[in-house]
């Protein structure tokens, strides 16, 4: 019976739901009505059973001073015979009513609608985030994003149940004292009165403060967070070239910074907490010196002296604990205020509304007119014109920072031009879906990183349908199979089903790199992007596997980058970049006979690698 409740209260709120299509709120109170919205339903069962757990919480008092006033005015024979409806209804109400609703109330909220909330919101403000340019990700932390993603469910989740379960269970209870005190007399319920616009008076006077502190001690955190994840994320680099007293320093400052904010925070919440003390000790004082002067004068009994008195006493003490609930509240909403800083940030490339998939015949690219910078008074690449045929191996030549590695960004559509427009058969890429775009382009990148996956999830992540005979044909033709049957992980998986560690770093550089070769080779696009594909390998190892890559490049439209210039010669075509423009074209012979920048990067390189310093601008 009771695991059939809670399964079906466990398929209340469902976790994954996309995100809407249009961009969230940008402003704090639509964007949590946006969020609240979505169980709007299921928050009102939950208001519904706050209600009535105060109602009957108000009760109780009431059912003591009618018990008072029995014990004062029955014979004590007659106690039972004319007082037993009152004594059943306050044992239903103690032992059935009251603790059933709250149960209830507890279980749907805490197994019922929080949980499927809380994740819902964390997988839409993840899948937001996601879609994000990778410009956005480049200009911030990585800590501090999912930070952000992992907290900001939760404090809308918080927020709202307490304000639910806390400011409308006193709200409530409060009617319910006046009207249940002043049913006995009018003027003992003054004090309560006077308390509840008071009470307004102080929480409209220090929430607002209490919000913005609250959001600059959340921005503290995050920060803090990000420096911690950037720290663990780069450990090795700490370890080499660090001092430790520096890094301590510079996480200390973070440390510091986020303990003030949140000091500043606790102070403002000292003041508050001692109002509402002074307004309390005020608020029982008054109702008792009322209270004693109407019993003095025979205008109410002992039971509704003592009622009142019990109703007041549990007021104010809820008070009190709902003081900090209101202080969490407003935590929690500074806690989205930082968060919505990326939650709600526009993105910035977005697919058109009449985007359609990028149909693939040929695979031949062509730059038109292409003029890019990053944000930049000067353009990274200007007016850049050349065209790819279909199945043509060309390779980009230039020292570092000539804008080689930045007109493969646009090709992918990481960044959208300044001007002019990028084709692939024909279609202009800004036109078509980012996905498929991305699915017909297969990449190499000379900074290898692979998800924190089994070698197998890692292999098939291009084509997610392969079969395993296929994942391991992959492996072999990039000479990976040699190594991965000797690889497992701290959980004991081995070989295929070992886990790589983030980025890949429990494999050596070598190790990752045929990882991703053989990803490409499984995922078999039919343009094909090579940046230092072979960067990592050492010589033996590259030349074992060179005959895989010229036969992975058959019959393929092929984007080669590399400053070991020997890598290049195999290519029907070289475009030397320098400075964002096109200087030199043909072949390895003919730019060798031209004497350009391509004869001198070629004479000046040690053991196939370009010698030149690289000028500022770009990779």
């Amino acid at each position: 019976m009771l695991s059939a409740v809670f399964a079906r209260l466990q398929r209340l709120v469902d976790p994954i739901v996309p995100p809407a299509g249009t961009p969230p709120p940008a402003r704090l109170w639509p964007f949590l009505a946006a969020h609240l919205k979505d169980v709007r339903g299921p928050l009102l069962v939950v208001l519904g059973f706050s209600v009535l757990d105060a109602v009957f919480d108000a009760i109780l008092p009431y059912f003591l001073g009618r018990i008072l006033d029995m014990l004062a005015t029955i014979p004590r024979e007659r106690l039972v015979e004319e007082g037993w409806p009152v004594f059943m209804a306050m044992l239903a109400t103690l032992l059935v009513i009251r603790p059933g609703i709250f149960i209830a109330g507890y279980a749907f909220a805490r197994v019922g609608v929080e949980p499927g909330w809380q994740s819902r919101m964390r997988w839409q403000f993840f899948s937001r985030i996601a879609r994000q340019s990778l410009t956005f990700f480049q200009n911030d932390f990585a800590g501090r994003l999912a930070n952000r993603v992992m907290q900001s469910g939760g404090a809308i989740r918080q927020a709202t149940m307490s304000a639910i379960q806390s400011v409308v269970y006193i709200g409530a209870y409060g009617l319910g004292a006046f009207g249940l005190i002043g049913a006995q007399d009018w003027r003992m319920a003054m004090p309560i009165l006077v308390w509840s616009l008071l009470y307004m008076l102080l929480l409209r006077h220090f929430l607002p403060h209490q919000r913005v502190r609250a959001q600059a001690a959340s921005e503290g955190r995050s920060l803090l967070m990000g420096r911690i994840v950037d720290a663990f994320g780069n450990i090795q680099t700490l370890k080499l070239f660090g001092e430790r007293a520096r890094d301590d320093a510079y996480m200390a400052a973070a440390v510091r910074e986020a303990n003030a904010l949140f000091q500043a925070q606790q102070r403002l919440q000292v003041g508050f907490s001692a109002s509402l003390v002074a307004l309390s000790a005020t608020t029982l004082s008054a109702t008792a010196a009322i209270g004693i002067a109407l019993y003095a004068r025979g205008l109410i009994e002992v039971g509704a002296f003592a009622m009142a008195m019990t109703l007041v006493l549990t007021l104010l003490r809820a008070s009190n604990w709902i003081a900090w609930e209101i202080a969490g509240i407003m935590e929690n909403i500074g806690i989205v205020q930082e968060g919505m800083e990326s939650i709600a940030a526009p993105v910035a490339l977005l697919d058109r509304p009449d985007a359609r998939p990028l149909i693939v015949t040929q695979g031949a690219v062509a730059f038109e007119g292409v003029t890019f910078g990053y944000g930049r008074s000067l353009p990274v690449v200007h007016d850049m014109r050349f065209t790819v045929a279909a199945g043509e191996k060309v390779g980009l030549v230039g020292r570092s920072g000539a804008g080689k590695s930045t007109l493969v960004n646009l090709l992918l559509r990481f960044h959208d031009p300044d001007s002019g427009h990028i084709l692939v058969d024909g279609q202009d890429i800004a036109g078509v879906t980012q996905d498929s775009l991305r699915r017909r382009i297969a990449m190499v990148t000379q900074d290898t990183a692979l998800l924190h996956r089994s070698i197998a999830e890692n292999i098939a992540y291009g084509r997610p349908d392969a079969t395993m005979a296929e994942i391991i044909r992959a492996a072999e033709e990039a000479h990976a199979a040699d190594f991965i049957p000797h690889l497992s992980d701290w959980k004991g998986r081995r070989g295929y089903d070992a886990h790589v560690g983030e980025r890949g770093v429990k494999l050596s550089g070598g190790q990752r790199q045929r990882i991703a070769l053989a990803r490409v080779i499984l995922k078999d696009a039919p343009i094909l992007v090579l940046d230092e594909a072979t960067s990592a390998l050492d010589s033996e190892v590259e030349a074992a596997i060179q005959e895989n890559l010229e036969r992975l490049m058959r019959g393929k439209t092929v984007i080669a980058i590399a400053h070991r210039l020997s890598t290049l010669q195999a290519m029907d075509r070289l475009i030397v970049i320098d400075s964002g423009r096109i200087i030199e074209e043909g072949n390895h012979r003919a730019l060798l006979a031209l004497g350009g920048l391509y004869a001198d990067l070629w004479s000046r390189q040690s053991g196939g690698f370009l010698a030149a310093a690289a000028p500022a601008g770009a990779a």
